[in-house]
């Protein structure tokens, strides 16, 4: 990949937009990871106006350290980013306390770790209305396009999309030339949904780099059965997430009434 190229390109694509949208500028939701790190970055060289949140919702503490460090790192290296954290963690705890209970909490956890991106997808598009900002998406291409690792109506709720063309690997290549903090470039892949320090690898059974295999063998007709051990493993997994999470990766379904019934 030839990494300043492509960054030239997704910063002026950026610029090239807002001009178009009439719109001032953007706001990124830093969650401490990857690629809310890289998007940020990108963002942060067009020269427009940046805000960066933090939405901590029973977040652990390496996360939000890690997040807040990282936009101090882009505050210092440019001048037209400002931030706003906002701690969620009271209206979640609050909506959760006004809904039903359930006979096994362990029944709604992946309801309410989608309930955690919603919050914080309103959030930003609060801040968004406010200044007239862009709300810029995280998402990379194996997540979005792939095995659709994200919350619809959450972290899939943005403006546009400035990473989705980009493998997770070419997203660290990125992150790597921009000079992203060394601390976000280790950490494991996590989407900070769950309280804990879970990564992305624990939920989805493969790593981003197994992932990405998987997709390029999908794209080329492959079958799980071309393959033994981890490989035809990993196939598997890709496989029945797609299927699984296709309804987030096509438009949402319209019944259309025949004109003769009208």
């Amino acid at each position: 990949m030839q990494t300043e190229k492509v960054i030239e390109h997704i910063v002026q694509w950026l610029k090239d937009y807002t001009q178009k949208s009439g719109t001032k500028g953007f706001v990124v939701g830093v969650s401490g990871g990857i690629d809310s790190a890289v998007t940020s970055a990108l963002c942060a060289r067009t020269g427009l106006p940046l805000l960066c949140l933090e939405m901590p919702i029973h977040q652990a503490e390496s996360q939000i350290s890690r997040a807040i460090r990282h936009i101090e790192w882009l505050k210092d290296h440019h001048g037209n980013v400002s931030e706003q954290s906002v701690n969620l963690t009271p209206v979640f705890d609050s909506l959760i306390g006004s809904l039903p209970s359930v006979n096994r909490e362990e029944d709604r956890f992946m309801s309410l770790a989608n309930t955690r991106a919603r919050l914080r997808m309103t959030t930003l598009y609060y801040f968004a209305a406010l200044n007239g900002y862009l709300v810029a998406g995280t998402g990379n291409k194996v997540e979005d396009f792939g095995v659709g690792f994200y919350t619809k109506y959450g972290d899939g709720g943005v403006d546009l999309s400035p990473i989705a063309d980009l493998l997770k690997t070419e997203v660290y290549e990125i992150a790597a030339h921009l000079g992203v903090i060394r601390e976000i470039q280790e950490a494991p892949p996590t989407d900070g949904l769950w309280g804990d320090n879970r990564t992305d690898e624990d939920q989805i059974g493969a790593s981003y780099p197994e992932l990405e295999w998987a997709m390029l063998m999908d794209e080329k007709g492959k079958k799980p059965g071309d393959f033994e051990g981890r490989q035809k493993t990993v196939l598997e997994i890709f496989l029945k997430l797609n299927r699984a999470n296709k309804h987030k990766m096509v438009p949402i379904p319209v019944c259309e009434i025949p004109l003769t019934l009208k």
